[in-house]
């Protein structure tokens, strides 16, 4: 059974840097496509990163240049770190398994989300 566990969330100043790691289990997280999401009050959950098999990466656009998505395979982690964070980035982020690209349909397994907020 594929589990995912979230961690690294907080609160920080506009500008500040945070790094969200998600511990997979039940798989070997590189023969797996992953992808973080976030989710705000009131919005819909939006796709902001993905990292495929072959190490192919999808951005947002609102977060290119600032987050990276990267792979621990030691740790059998996932990895979205982030920087120049601004408050519109306050949201819950979600790690999910199963997609390939920013598509919330196409993945199949969820963590429970870690907080992140950005103050002014």
């Amino acid at each position: 059974q594929i589990q995912l566990q979230e961690s690294g969330g907080g609160s920080v100043r506009t500008g500040g840097s945070l790094k969200l790691t998600c511990r997979l289990s039940g798989a070997t997280i590189n023969a797996k496509c992953m992808g973080w999401f976030r989710q705000a009050p009131g919005n819909e959950r939006e796709g902001v990163a993905s990292l495929d098999i072959f190490g192919k990466t999808h951005y947002a656009d609102s977060v290119k240049g600032r987050f990276t998505i990267s792979r621990d395979n030691s740790e059998n982690t996932l990895v979205l770190q982030m920087y120049g964070l601004k408050p519109e980035d306050t949201a819950m982020y979600i790690c999910a398994s199963g997609g390939c690209d920013l598509r919330a349909e196409g993945y199949v397994w969820w963590g429970q989300g870690t907080q992140v907020t950005v103050s002014s």
